[in-house]
């Protein structure tokens, strides 16, 4: 599965952050609840419409973003 497939961004949502594709929810949400301890088990509790592929395209997003990142 390729994170494209999951991760949206569209201007009109979340002011244009990209998010889980038909929900408003953002790769930051995601990313955030992860740093802050709670489990995928947890996250998809609490969200329900999430499913566990959505949340480990949240991670290769960010991954991918953090290849791109270029050092000065």
């Amino acid at each position: 599965m390729q994170y494209t497939d999951r991760i949206v961004i569209d201007p009109n949502v979340r002011f244009g952050r990209p998010c889980i594709k038909e929900t408003r929810i953002s790769v930051y949400d995601v990313l955030s609840w992860l740093a802050s301890g709670m489990s995928i088990e947890q996250i998809i509790n609490d969200y329900p419409e999430l499913r566990e592929e959505d949340i480990k395209a949240c991670l290769a997003y960010a991954a991918d973003k953090e290849h791109k990142l270029r050092v000065a």
